[in-house]
């Protein structure tokens, strides 16, 4: 009888694969729209690999946001807007599975709303107060990402044609008049 080894299993790339997977689907259906069964097909795996590598849908999320944000926080806090007003403006160049179409298109889903605020926002403000010293920096920090998450749902999700035609040269140069006067203590 011929031996008939199982093949080895290759848990980094599946476990790869399966956040591309999320992150393009997060990104084109949003959170509440996205199954987890679909994710584990676009992937090319087991549905039993997901709740394996990530426990749930909410942690796979919190991963797939995690991977984009993290080089952006490493910014110095000096060029932490400019990045994210960057970012934001890239998004019909990079394509849906971009962190921030997956942020803008996952608001409706309370536990997904969650995640954002515990994982990203929280940590995005906390890094924009240090470009002031005023007292009010935690709002004024905030304000800065709304209007940062502000620019990415008008031109991505609701597809103002005014904004997404706009230089985004233009726009960065309006962003950071805008930024600057939130922040100036």
């Amino acid at each position: 009888m011929p031996d008939n080894p199982r093949r080895k299993h290759d848990s980094a790339a599946s476990k790869e694969a399966l956040l591309r997977a999320a992150a393009e689907l997060f990104a084109e259906r949003g959170f509440e729209q996205t199954t987890v069964r679909e994710v584990a097909a676009r992937a090319g795996v087991n549905q039993a690999l997901l709740f394996r590598y990530f426990g749930s849908k909410q942690e796979l999320f919190a991963e797939v946001l995690g991977i984009g944000s993290d080089s952006v926080l490493e910014e110095s806090p000096a060029d932490l807007p400019r990045r994210l007003v960057t970012e934001v403006l890239s998004l019909r160049q990079t394509g849906g599975d971009h962190p921030f179409a997956v942020m803008l298109r996952s608001f409706n889903d309370e536990r997904a709303a969650r995640l954002l605020r515990e994982r990203v926002g929280e940590r995005y403000i906390a890094k924009l107060c240090e470009l002031t010293d005023a007292p009010d920096a935690e709002l004024r920090a905030g304000l800065v990402l709304a209007c940062v998450l502000g620019l990415g749902l008008s031109r991505s999700v609701l597809h103002n044609e005014a904004l997404a035609a706009a230089d985004p040269e233009a726009i960065s140069a309006h962003m950071m008049r805008v930024v600057a006067a939130l922040m100036e203590g």
